[in-house]
């Protein structure tokens, strides 16, 4: 296996386009409920059931259809540990969120991979043919990292309907972006796994909280494999601090949404290559001179993501989007780096 990098460090003050983190912070209720914990609090291990309940509420579910795990990764660990025996076939469509071979790898499962095309659209096709073999997993980024590629929800639908042996995972990392999600679908379809995060849109890497949603079946075999206290106390007022204050979520994806199509119309302007997202972050092309430029950009503070080892060739980048004055930053810096033969 290749050792799971972390992120880079020296990143503290820096604009922080190269992991699709909320580039201006958590609310300020968020903030607040850590502030106020107290040293009682921090000194006891946290309780989960009533948080879990409120919680539930906000999402619409029940309390059984929900378990709170640390951060999205954590989820997909628990959900491997759970459901993978050796030589499990795992069904994969790359490029993708990067843990999923990492755990697939780990647990000794048989991936079975399939490829986005040139123009990053989901090989729709490819995955009905292979969930006829009725692969154990499926994990599926809706939008998907690093691509941006949402899939429609009539796709979803017939993969899940074509295979009801496979345990369907759709991980909505970057739902609040997107405005698309099958979260209701987890009461109609037992195979059917929901993860989402509080590390995007709600401004809470630093914490790491995730949640997945089954139906109660699911969820009480994934409780088999739960760890005692995964989730931290700061991650829990946090968590419920920002969904009583979902208004600065949804104000701060309307603002990126904006922003994106601010920096995609720069991008087509400049000649670089750019592919559809409906996530925070645009996947762009700037061929052979894309090292030359993330160095000089790093350089001027301003930090992106190389997805060479995605491709297997240089060119792809990353950016997170940010807020419009951010991008108005990074359009400035590029506008006089990218040579004037591509502009």
């Amino acid at each position: 296996m290749a050792p799971c990098h972390v992120p880079i460090e020296g990143r503290v003050g820096a604009l922080r386009l190269d992991f699709n983190e909320n580039t201006v912070g958590s609310s300020a209720a968020a903030l607040r409920a850590v502030r106020n914990l107290t040293a009682e609090q921090l000194a006891t291990y946290p309780e989960y059931i009533a948080p879990t309940a409120r919680m539930a509420r906000r999402f619409g579910v029940k309390s059984n259809e929900l378990a709170l795990t640390n951060g999205a990764d954590g989820a997909l660990q628990q959900i491997i540990a759970t459901f993978v025996d050796r030589q499990s076939a795992i069904l994969l469509v790359n490029p993708t969120f990067v843990m999923y071979r990492f755990y697939a790898q780990l647990s000794g499962a048989r991936i079975v991979s399939l490829s986005y095309n040139s123009e990053m659209e989901f090989p729709a096709a490819a995955a009905m043919k292979a969930l006829r073999k009725s692969p154990r997993l499926f994990l599926i980024a809706n939008p998907n990292n690093p691509t941006g590629t949402l899939i429609q929800s009539d796709v979803i639908r017939r993969m899940l309907d074509a295979a009801p042996r496979t345990l369907f995972v759709l991980d909505e990392a970057y739902s609040e972006f997107s405005g698309a999600t099958v979260l209701p679908w987890i009461r109609r379809y037992p195979n059917l796994i929901v993860v989402r995060t509080f590390s995007k849109g709600a401004g809470l890497a630093g914490l790491r909280l995730g949640c997945m949603f089954a139906c109660p079946e699911v969820t009480a075999l994934l409780a088999r494999t739960r760890e005692p206290f995964a989730v931290n106390a700061a991650a829990l007022v946090a968590a419920e601090a920002t969904l009583h204050d979902y208004g600065a979520v949804i104000k701060y994806a309307k603002e990126i949404g904006l922003a994106r199509e601010l920096l995609r119309d720069a991008f087509v302007r400049l000649r670089v290559k750019v592919f559809p997202s409906a996530a925070n972050f645009l996947l762009v092309d700037f061929g052979a001179d894309a090292p030359r430029i993330l160095r000089q950009l790093a350089k001027r503070r301003i930090l992106l993501r190389d997805r060479t080892s995605d491709f297997g060739q240089p060119g792809y980048v990353r950016v997170t989007i940010g807020t419009r004055p951010q991008m108005r930053r990074l359009i400035r810096e590029l506008e006089r780096i990218i040579p004037e033969s591509k502009s």
